[in-house]
């Protein structure tokens, strides 16, 4: 009789989450928050990914299939991190996009107040309100954590849609890092710091309403969540309406009527916030809904096709609701 080895067990065991070469997915997973802590820096959300990332991918059949589900938002993650090192690329002082943006700003979207004509941002950077301050910093505060609760929902109702979400956040977000080069564009709280003046050293702001928040509660959340980002020229799209108009656009056929409710009033909310925080104008807003709305169209053409090959063997009638 043939007697099973640790090492013959394990090799069962790959063998039944999948090919080979879906196991080498891990690699860049793992190895960009290792090569960060090798420099010296912790970053607690990459760092994370070292214990995590493994043990969904070969644990069980079950954490695999979850892993292979989240796996574009993780590689969206590394991504974003890795962009800090090519923030320079396209990026230039003739090239960058401020006081003209500021125009065409007040020529469509702009109010006149007390005989001044203005742009909704310059009104409510002059006229800050502390509940509406609050009011916003929630899904200002929470995008990213939805974005991904989200995601785990969608594992459990469906999983076909669940990869589609996934791939098209990772997509959206590739396309807008790539305009963001391509187009680099100061965001409102630049041109009401900065003026018309390009500083390509300046560093990422909260904004002065955030700021506000981070003072009244004695914390530093929302200086160090957007304090750190590499793209200071990278209002152009808004991913912040971007990504709760994908949870809308995924969730409404998944959601019952306070799930649709509750999914409508956090992107009408973020629609709102993203304009009286100072970070995005409303061209930015515009942009960033069809960057959503194109990509999403375009996973539902391939998701509908079939025609990704699946990187786990789970059987066909196990990705349905």
């Amino acid at each position: 009789m043939r007697t099973s080895t640790p090492a013959s067990s394990l090799r069962t065991h790959l063998r039944s989450l999948g090919p080979w070469w879906t196991h080498l997915t891990v690699v860049p997973l793992l190895a960009w928050p290792l090569f960060l802590l090798a420099r010296g820096e912790r970053r607690w959300e990459l760092t994370l990914l070292i214990p995590v990332v493994p043990v969904l991918c070969f644990l069980s059949k079950k954490t695999r299939k979850l892993y292979v589900g989240l796996y574009p938002i993780g590689l969206t993650a590394a991504l974003y991190d890795l962009m800090r090192f090519a923030k320079s690329i396209g990026v230039s002082t003739p090239r960058v996009h401020i006081c003209d943006l500021h125009r065409y700003e007040l020529a469509l979207f702009g109010i006149t107040c007390g005989g001044v004509r203005m742009t909704l941002q310059d009104y409510f950077y002059a006229h800050p309100v502390k509940l509406l301050d609050f009011y916003c910093a929630v899904p200002y505060g929470t995008f990213l954590y939805v974005s991904v609760l989200f995601a785990l929902f969608l594992y459990v109702r469906d999983y076909i849609a669940l990869r589609r979400y996934a791939w098209t956040f990772f997509a959206m977000n590739v396309a807008a890092f790539a305009t963001y080069h391509a187009y680099p564009a100061a965001p409102p709280w630049y041109f009401h710091a900065h003026g018309c003046v390009v500083d390509l050293e300046a560093h990422a702001s909260e904004g002065t309403h955030l700021a506000a928040v981070d003072a009244a509660l004695g914390l530093s959340y929302f200086r160090d969540l957007y304090g750190r980002s590499a793209d200071v020229f990278g209002a152009v799209p808004s991913l912040h309406v971007a990504y709760p108009l994908l949870i809308v656009y995924e969730g409404w056929g998944q959601f019952r009527g306070l799930g649709r409710a509750l999914s409508l009033v956090f992107f009408l909310s973020m629609l709102f916030s993203a304009v009286y925080l100072d970070h995005h104008w409303v061209i930015d807003v515009l942009l960033g809904l069809a960057y959503a709305s194109a990509i999403h169209l375009l996973s539902r053409f391939v998701f509908g096709s079939r025609a990704l090959v699946p990187l786990v063997r789970v059987p066909v009638g196990s990705y349905g609701r």
